[in-house]
């Protein structure tokens, strides 16, 4: 089955974190099957925090290709980039750091794409500056397992319209959990959908104000955002999907079932053995 463009590798498989924080052992057979569905094409590399990666590697069967995770800077992402079976590397900013220490040690990252973790402080300007006209690309933080991680609809927005307008692709993590805009029913948090945040991106794309962007992160109408989506055509799918490359989620299951429900997924998508029910 074909998966629609607008869809194809969107989704990270982040099954190690947090809340999700599937044990390597299971994870791992886990991607295999991810990878083997008929879904196949919706699932794009496996997420792995740098520390982690010396289990990962004991762990039986081929490599497969690697995000990893840098939570403490750019020496920790030099060393993880160096091995053959890591794609790219997702770097923090360590606290305190100034930005132009922080881009000289990212000179010391070889053979891996970089991700730069944009903070969510007064140097997200010159962050997304320095990405500017080079082949490295921005990741944003979009929730986590406390409410404060969580931007809201007007700090999503400007960080969105600042990359697009700066011509700097970019991934989401954390918080994505659904395709659309909605309150956690367990947690009460306010979760952004990866369709809103995919749509806002056609919205920055077409010029549109932080006001309006925000709107369109604030829509809660799955049929709403659907029709949308089913309205883009190929040039405008690829334009959209060359800013928003992918999020990384926990769950395969939940964004591909979303997907099935709001009709841009065939049913049989999600009956394939590779969804963990």
């Amino acid at each position: 089955m074909t998966v629609p463009a607008f869809a194809r590798g969107l989704f990270d498989d982040a099954a190690v974190f947090p809340p999700g924080s599937m044990p390597l052992p299971n994870a791992v057979p886990a991607h295999r099957a991810h990878k083997r569905a008929d879904y196949a094409e919706l699932v794009g590399s496996f997420v792995v925090a740098a520390p982690m990666l010396d289990d990962l590697r004991a762990q039986p069967g081929e490599p497969f290709p690697l995000i990893v995770t840098a939570p403490e800077g750019p020496r920790q992402a030099a060393e993880a980039a160096r091995a053959d079976d890591v794609q790219s590397v997702e770097v923090a900013v360590p606290a305190g750091m100034p930005v132009d220490e922080f881009f000289a040690e990212l000179r010391q990252v070889k053979g891996a794409t970089v991700v730069v973790e944009v903070p969510r402080d007064e140097r997200r300007p010159q962050i997304v500056a320095g990405l500017a006209g080079t082949d490295m690309t921005a990741k944003f933080r979009t929730g986590g397992v406390r409410a404060e991680m969580y931007p809201d609809e007007a700090e999503l927005a400007a960080a969105i319209k600042a990359v697009v307008d700066a011509g700097v692709p970019f991934k989401a993590t954390a918080g994505l959990h659904h395709a659309v805009r909605n309150t956690d029913p367990e947690t009460g948090f306010e979760q952004h959908g990866f369709l809103n945040v995919l749509l806002t991106v056609d919205d920055a794309l077409d010029g549109r104000s932080e006001r309006e962007l925000a709107r369109t992160l604030g829509e809660r109408d799955g049929a709403v955002l659907a029709e949308r989506v089913r309205r883009l055509d190929g040039a405008r799918v690829a334009a959209v999907r060359s800013r928003f490359l992918s999020f990384g989620t926990c769950s395969i299951d939940e964004p591909l079932t979303d997907l099935v429900a709001l009709g841009l997924l065939p049913a049989a998508l999600a009956e394939t053995e590779g969804v963990a029910r």
